[in-house]
């Protein structure tokens, strides 16, 4: 068995679902889990959706028309008969968002975010699995939630592997083909839907993939592969062909967009491949992860973080900044869901690179002004890059203010004031 994930731009139309029908025969495979993302770039207009319903804005409503119409001009698309029992099922499942958001009480905003942008992945599983029945590709629809159960650290879940293993080697049929969603769990107390952070569905496969002791993980994209540098910030971009678990838990982990943090890791322990392809050209070597060189071609590697906060803190008294600073600095982090990039000490100061995903920055500065002086930098820019020559750093920071520095055998990161 292998699993193959195609994400939402390589379904975001109908000519893209029938496309993802063209990779499936160019490939041949018949014992498949096929992960799926919400179609195009509706993970992003669900998200608005539920910041319009959180601001009491009757603007909700009108994005979640247009999220409905969305599809439904792929459904006409796909389906001419418009009294096919697609346009039935597809409408029940905006009814049941519908029918939480009218009902719900929960002020908790990362909840109804993972209740209501999952049908996102719902819907375009839905479509794309009825699509390849009608035309003669059976396949099993199953509801990921089923399978993947996590705890209710709700939009950025952890998953519960003792669990998720017995359920899904006890419902995945292991011939044929079987569509499931990306990105969705289930928390195992009340079952409530939760999500595994943004990219997730690259994670989704890989659990399916280290449960399922599957041969290979193939992740469809619009790219050739994994390149050396993201091509609309970066001239002169490389395919790598090769790259090592290890290598590319380092990218990932600092930020390469092209692969999920989490993926890599049950993949390794397991030896699975990982390889990433061109969903436009099924036929191209593309990019494998797995054993062997650390990078072929070995080449410098070039990560962007934009929109990031620099927090730079001393003592209020002249005191060292030790441990027990630390320690309040680290636990202040975590209560504020802080993504920490870059961290950086010195006897008398400490500097944290953040991701302020959850909007929690201020109540965060405001706690951190209690016990020491900071100064906080907004909209600075984080470079990573792995394997650098001196004159790529240069050429880098040129005309630009460099902020903070650290430099380490293999990998050099900068902060930047653009």
């Amino acid at each position: 068995m292998k699993v193959f994930k195609f994400g939402g731009a390589s379904v975001k139309d109908a000519n893209g679902v029938k496309n993802m029908v063209s990779v499936l025969k160019t490939t041949g495979e018949k014992d498949l889990v096929v992960v799926v993302s919400a179609m195009g770039k509706m993970t992003n207009a669900f998200e608005a959706m539920v910041r319009d319903y959180f601001s009491d804005s009757k603007d909700y409503k009108a994005s979640k028309s247009e999220i409905y119409q969305y599809h439904q001009t792929i459904l006409k698309d796909l389906f001419p008969n418009e009294s096919h029992p697609i346009f039935e099922k597809i409408n029940a499942l905006f009814a049941d968002m519908g029918q939480f958001l009218e009902g719900n009480k929960s002020i908790n905003h990362a909840f109804v975010y993972d209740q209501v942008v999952s049908y996102g992945e719902l819907v375009s599983t839905t479509i794309v699995s009825t699509y390849l029945n009608e035309i003669g590709m059976d396949n099993t629809w199953l509801d990921v939630r089923t399978c993947i159960r996590t705890n209710d650290y709700y939009r950025d879940a952890k998953v519960d592997w003792q669990r998720t293993q017995a359920r899904i080697t006890e419902t995945v049929q292991k011939k044929g083909i079987t569509i499931t969603q990306g990105f969705l769990g289930a928390e195992a107390e009340n079952n409530f839907t939760t999500t595994l952070g943004r990219e997730g569905s690259d994670y989704t496969a890989a659990i399916f993939a280290y449960c399922l002791n599957a041969e290979s993980v193939t992740i469809w994209k619009d790219v050739p592969g994994v390149l050396n540098a993201d091509p609309r910030y970066f001239n002169n971009t490389q395919l790598l062909k090769h790259i090592s678990y290890r290598e590319a838990i380092e990218l990932a982990f600092y930020g390469a967009s092209v692969i999920h943090p989490k993926t890599l890791q049950p993949l390794q322990r397991k030896e699975i491949p990982l390889f990433v392809k061109s969903f436009e050209n099924p036929q191209n070597q593309g990019t494998c992860v797995g054993k062997g060189v650390t990078l072929d071609p070995m080449t410098s590697c070039f990560i962007l973080k934009k929109n990031q906060v620099l927090i730079s803190l001393s003592s209020l008294d002249f005191s060292f900044m030790m441990e027990d600073n630390f320690s309040d600095v680290f636990n202040l982090l975590h209560q504020y869901k802080m993504k920490v990039e870059l961290i950086q000490n010195s006897a008398i100061s400490f500097s944290v690179c953040v991701d302020n995903k959850y909007n929690n920055l201020e109540a965060l500065l405001t706690k951190l002004r209690e016990k020491f002086k900071v100064t906080c930098y907004y909209g600075v820019t984080l470079y990573t890059i792995r394997h650098s020559k001196p004159v790529e750093i240069k050429s880098l920071t040129e005309e630009k203010e460099v902020l903070l520095k650290q430099e380490s055998a293999e990998t050099v990161q900068v902060v930047v004031n653009e």
